[in-house]
């Protein structure tokens, strides 16, 4: 039996079963659409395909991040257990959530001063903070210990990469992250922005391509080019789609004939409610190990 556990949040846009399964604890975002208050509940309330519709239709969601009382009642039961906790945030180059996770263990702290209590800033989102949170869990289920863990992720959370492309730029022009007349102009060159996740966890746009085979194609060349090992990465890789499932498992496949030794099939799931409200649908991300990010 562990003296610790390792929690997160919903951003990290992994399915149910895995917080179940690898006894994950996590902190749920909250989204607005159409006027109403939402729990990013892992698409429970309103499911993916519906969410992403209702985008389609016209809907432009908002999200916030959990609140320093939801962080509260996340870390409380634990340490009562007297459990330490390892928690996984958010990048902060994205959200708030790192520095509310900070203000709810304080506030724990004032009330159960012998707790312990660890918040890293991921510098990581989606299947990257998923990925990241899959391999404490691995490093906890070979019996490494609470420190050991501690100094691993912040260590290693920079050698987590990840490869954005959007294939439909509605919503980011909508969240005013383009302008109009980059919208306008790109939807009808089919320009397709390949973006990462930079070293102080920020989403910064790389490269622009015509097309979703040729984006596609390139986000392969990364991973060739950065994975640890290169072709030889034996470890796991994840991907992310928003309601693009068909093009995402062409890419699995792309990965699996490439890669001989990776870890297992490469896994897929839903980028969620809250890092689908500002990318909206038509976005794949890819997510592996490899080198560290720099700028």
């Amino acid at each position: 039996m562990n003296d610790y556990v390792i929690t997160t949040c919903s951003s990290a846009d992994m399915p149910e079963s895995f917080y179940k399964e690898r006894n994950v604890g996590f902190a749920m975002f909250h989204f607005i659409m159409d006027g109403r208050d939402y729990l990013d509940d892992l698409g429970k309330t309103i499911p993916f395909k519906v969410f992403y519709d209702m985008i389609k239709g016209g809907a432009t969601p908002t999200t916030s991040q959990p609140s320093v009382s939801q962080y509260i009642e996340l870390f409380e039961p634990y340490v009562k257990e007297n459990k330490k906790i390892l928690h996984i945030a958010l990048s902060s180059g994205i959200s708030g959530a790192y520095n509310s996770a900070c203000t709810a263990r304080d506030q724990v702290l004032e009330k159960y001063p012998d707790a312990v209590i660890h918040i890293c800033d991921s510098l990581a989102a989606s299947g990257g903070q998923g990925l990241l949170v899959d391999k404490l869990c691995d490093l906890r289920d070979s019996g490494k210990s609470f420190d050991y863990l501690v100094d691993w992720v912040e260590k290693n959370k920079l050698r987590v990469q990840h490869w954005f492309y959007s294939t439909d730029l509605t919503s980011f022009y909508r969240g005013g992250r383009i302008s109009k007349t980059s919208h306008v102009f790109g939807t009808l060159l089919n320009i397709c922005p390949l973006m990462n996740v930079s070293n102080v966890g920020k989403l910064v746009p790389r490269e622009k391509y015509r097309g979703k085979k040729k984006v596609m194609l390139e986000t392969l060349e990364k991973m060739k080019l950065l994975a640890e090992g290169g072709v030889s990465y034996s470890g796991k890789c994840f991907i992310t789609q928003a309601d693009f499932e068909e093009d995402a498992k062409q890419l699995a496949e792309l990965i699996e004939q490439t890669f001989p030794t990776l870890n297992g099939k490469v896994h897929l799931n839903s980028i969620g409610n809250l890092i689908g409200s500002h990318t909206g649908p038509g976005t794949i991300a890819l997510f592996f190990f490899g080198d560290l990010r720099e700028d």
